[in-house]
């Protein structure tokens, strides 16, 4: 019992004979005889190995060990799981806000381009003598230049974003 006991401590701890051969100062194969029945520590010993291996005297004495090994990894199976589903939520969640971004950036484009045509230009009827107006009809020029070159290609982006987006289910 004693022998079985160190051996599944020292295993479920993740120590080699070695290491816990190491850790008492005696050689491995003695830690090899005392898992193998062939022999026994001393009490000195014993008290020796409840430290190394964190593990009450009583503990090593006492009933039969299991290997926590299983329960461990189906405690770290369970823990993996969950992250994945939290991980897989937050990939839907910002998929679905860039889905929406994008309707939204095409319904904003086509609605500035409806006004910019439905305006027509009106700037250019503006009389320039006057700095400020000046400055301002050149500035809107601007934008209704820049605008309405970029404007198809990101137009097109964006329904194309919508598409690779799209919720398949």
């Amino acid at each position: 019992m004693l022998n079985e006991n160190i051996k599944a401590i020292r295993k479920s701890k993740g120590l080699s004979q070695t290491e816990l051969a190491i850790k008492l100062n005696v050689v491995r194969q003695t830690v090899s005889k005392w898992e193998q029945g062939l022999s026994v520590p001393d009490s000195d010993m014993l008290l020796s190995i409840s430290e190394a291996l964190e593990t009450p005297v009583n503990i090593l004495l006492g009933e039969t060990v299991i290997e926590s090994e299983v329960d461990d990894l189906k405690a770290i199976s369970a823990k993996l799981e969950v992250i994945n589903l939290q991980l897989a939520q937050r990939k839907t969640a910002g998929k679905r806000i860039l889905h929406w971004f994008l309707i939204s950036l095409c319904v904003v484009t086509a609605t500035i381009f409806a006004i910019l045509s439905g305006l027509e230009s009106p700037y250019l009827g503006w009389d320039y003598g006057d700095p400020e107006t000046a400055v301002l009809g050149a500035a809107f020029h601007s934008f209704e230049w820049l605008f309405v070159r970029t404007a198809p290609i990101v137009l097109i982006g964006a329904v194309i974003g919508i598409f690779l987006t799209w919720k398949k289910e």
